[in-house]
This record gives C-alpha cells, sequence and structure tokens, in this order.
C-alpha cells in the first residue's frame, strides 16, 4: 500500500515537472526575448555618416563580419563588392552550436527596419523579428557604447549601396536553441570618453576592439583577471587552430615594444597601402584582420598602447 502511494507520488511529481517545464520552454519561445522597441529617428549628418563609416569599417568590425572574407589572402580581407551584403558562415566547425550565417545589412535588407529596429539588433541582440540574436553577434559590447556611436553606425548603413543577396536563417543546436531566448538584454549605453584623456579612451578603444579575442574564456565566459593576456583559441575556415597572443607589457607579450613599433605593425597593414599576399599555398593565415585595424587612426593607435601599458604585468 505505501509502495503503491509512493508510486503515485512520483507520477503526480512526474506530471507536475512535466506541465512546469513544457510551460516554461512556451513562454521562452513565444514570450522571449522582451526588449521594447525605443522610438528613434536617426538624422543622416556628414558628421555622423563619416564617424559611422570609421566605426562599422575599422573600431567595430561591422563590415567585415558582414561581408565574404577571402582566406586565401593573409588575414582574410573583404571581397571587394561585397561590403555589407552578408553570408560569411560561423558554424560547428569553428566550435560553435550552430550555424550562423551573417546578414545582409545593406539598404536591401535594412530599408524595411526602422532605426529603432536596426539600434536594438545592434545594442541588444533582437531581430526585427523579435527572433534573438546569438551571442557571436557581440551585442553586449555594443550595448554599452554611448548611444550617438551607434547612431553613427546606422547613419552610415545607410549610405551603402544595396547589394541583393540571399542569406538564409542561422541555425542553433539543441540545448542551446531551449535557451537562445533568454540571452539578448537591453544595452546600458556609456559615457563618451574624452580623447584626451589617453588611458580612459584607449580602455574604450581596446575593449572593443580588442578585449574579446585577446582575453581567454572558460565556458563562454571571459576570464577577466586574464584579460588582454591571449591564449583564447579559435578554429579558422579549413579546421586549422589557432590561439591569440599576449598584448599586454609581460615578458610573454608586448613589454619590449615602443608605442612607434606598435603603430608602425598596424600600418604596415593599412588598407590604402597594404599589397595582399597569398596564402593558399601555405596554409599559413591568421584570423587577426590586420587590414581592419591597419586603417585605425594613429591617435586611437596611440590611445590603446598607452592603455595597454598601464595594465599590470603580474
Amino acid at each position: 500500500m505505501i509502495f503503491k502511494r509512493f508510486i503515485k507520488v512520483l507520477g503526480i511529481l512526474a506530471v507536475i515537472s512535466f506541465v512546469f517545464l513544457a510551460g516554461a520552454a512556451l513562454y521562452i519561445k513565444n514570450y522571449l526575448p522582451r526588449i521594447p522597441l525605443k522610438p528613434l529617428t536617426v538624422e543622416l549628418t556628414k558628421e555622423r555618416i563619416a564617424r559611422g563609416a570609421y566605426l562599422a569599417n575599422q573600431l567595430l568590425s561591422c563590415i567585415d563580419c558582414h561581408s565574404i572574407r577571402d582566406y586565401t589572402k593573409y588575414a582574410g580581407p573583404v571581397v571587394p563588392g561585397t561590403e555589407g551584403m552578408g553570408g560569411t558562415v560561423f558554424d560547428r566547425s569553428m566550435g560553435l552550436p550552430g550555424k550562423y550565417i551573417s546578414t545582409n545589412i545593406t539598404p536591401y535588407e535594412l530599408g524595411s527596419w526602422s532605426d529603432a529596429e536596426i539600434y536594438r539588433a545592434i545594442t541588444a541582440g533582437v531581430g526585427k523579428e523579435n527572433n534573438a540574436l546569438f551571442q557571436i553577434m557581440p551585442y553586449q559590447i555594443f550595448g554599452t557604447l554611448p548611444d550617438e556611436e551607434i547612431y553613427c553606425v546606422i547613419a552610415y548603413l545607410r549610405t551603402l549601396k544595396p547589394l541583393k543577396s540571399y542569406v538564409p536563417p542561422s541555425v542553433t543546436d539543441f540545448p542551446v536553441n531551449l535557451f537562445l531566448n533568454t540571452m539578448p538584454a537591453e544595452g546600458q549605453p556609456g559615457e563618451m570618453p574624452s580623447e584626451q584623456d589617453r588611458i580612459k579612451y584607449g580602455e574604450y578603444l581596446a575593449r572593443i576592439a580588442c578585449k574579446d579575442c585577446h582575453t581567454p574564456q572558460l565556458k563562454g565566459k571571459l576570464i577577466e583577471e586574464q584579460a588582454y593576456r591571449g591564449d583564447r583559441e579559435f578554429i579558422m575556415p579549413g579546421g586549422k587552430r589557432v590561439k591569440s597572443v599576449d598584448i599586454t607589457f609581460s615578458s610573454k607579450g608586448i613589454g619590449s615594444w615602443s608605442a612607434d613599433r606598435f603603430i608602425t605593425t598596424f600600418k604596415n597593414y593599412d588598407p590604402g597601402t597594404y599589397v595582399l599576399v597569398d596564402v593558399s599555398g601555405e596554409g599559413k593565415n591568421t584570423i587577426m584582420p590586420w587590414t581592419l585595424y591597419g586603417g585605425l587612426k594613429e591617435s586611437d593607435l596611440t590611445a590603446i598602447y598607452s592603455y595597454l601599458k598601464s595594465l599590470p604585468t603580474e
């Protein structure tokens, strides 16, 4: 009799658990993410478009990811004529839980998006159809930038040449797909530091351009106490594994580098002057988008150098 009651109780608990889990799954699937759209109209001024071009093409890497990169050339430069059309694949061969394809961000696609929808996608990770974007899109970082920086990017994207392309929807594998909708979060825009404060301004730039790749991860989270110490592994197209380097001023990093060497290293890859190197027959390449960051202003590179030099080496 006691055993039968026990089995009955277990059955009831199982049903309750099933109903709870099913309800939670339906809620997550149908009601999340819940990031509201804010009224927004971005004025397309010359200043915004110019700043947006710099951000999208250099600092934020928007065009780099949302174009086709040619990995037969060193550092995988963007294929001319594909700027913003999307189509780059990030998939399971790169250690990701699914197949993610960068979207078309030219007016061919974004022409039907409002400024508010673009802003929400960039800063909160929510698409036009209220779909959650996987975190390969670094909206967690972009959501901390001053609003004006995002407005500049939106203004610039509106000026791109409309490039027609069909981009298949991205797919997230089980079980990550069960909680993908819980990942987006409303952005928390910060303040723009003064360019005169080289350390704070350099920190701002380095956090955007350097930190994510040059900091090791544990279970998908950056190990903050090892920030900028490299050793994060990436799987390149073709399966080759590479690791980011230490860019602190420790003995294992760039401790012997002068500011001039730091700046020159980047400027050697200035997209206006750099002659692309064919590596198709060697298999030796890098995930570091040198031709992207080679276009950074020398003053910005100096600020990044100043910040990195200010970090503790031990």
